[in-house]
């Protein structure tokens, strides 16, 4: 693995196709609330780039025109949360979403351990290190750990997702799961919104 660390932006010369892993590193878990600290991108060529963001003020002009792609596809580990923070902190709409949380839950109904961690062990045979999961993002220097923890966080996606497609084709639930994605969009805004769990639209 590869590990690039650039600050507040991607490079202009770098060029992503195809399809991207995104994972996200925040001061917390409410976008409205916390700071989005840490943007990780991974073409799949075990090539990490990791976006470090210093202030609520930075725009990363290069990552927001990869983000609004719509023919880029964005693999993410539990979408709805990167992709709430992503488009409340640069108020922007992300489509062609892929993630490998509710491709799991669909087609690993066997199992309720859905993490990424337990994918990378049960569809790849990876052992994981989450321990820097809970760490403080905001600093103004990252450590090794917290570096490597970040860009781990995308290594796998391509990877994962490739099993994941097959077990869904396997059982009959790719276009389930290919709904599921879609709505992704909506249920960000939803979220933002304040309709999340404690207010579901679509309880009795």
């Amino acid at each position: 693995m590869k590990i690039k660390l650039h600050e507040k932006d991607l490079p202009n010369n770098l060029n992503f196709k195809n399809s991207i892993a995104i994972d996200t590193e925040t001061m917390g878990l409410n976008p409205i609330r916390d700071r989005l600290c840490l943007v990780q991108i991974s073409k799949g060529d075990n090539v990490c780039h990791l976006v470090k963001l210093n202030s609520i003020k930075d725009r990363p002009k290069n990552l927001i025109k990869i983000l609004k792609d719509k023919k880029i596809q964005k693999i993410f580990h539990y979408a709805r949360f990167d992709v709430a923070f992503l488009k409340y902190k640069f108020k922007i709409n992300i489509e062609n979403i892929y993630c490998t949380k509710i491709a799991s839950k669909l087609s690993r109904s066997y199992t309720d351990q859905h993490g990424y961690k337990d994918l990378c062990k049960e569809i790849l045979g990876v052992e994981i290190n989450k321990s820097s999961q809970s760490s403080d993002w905001g600093n103004f220097i990252l450590s090794k750990d917290q570096l490597k923890y970040a860009a781990t966080d995308v290594l796998y996606l391509h990877k994962i997702k490739k099993e994941l497609d097959k077990m869904l084709l396997r059982e009959g639930r790719h276009r389930i799961a290919k709904a599921c994605f879609e709505f992704i969009k909506y249920k960000t805004d939803l979220d933002l919104l304040g309709w999340n769990d404690n207010n579901d639209i679509f309880k009795h």
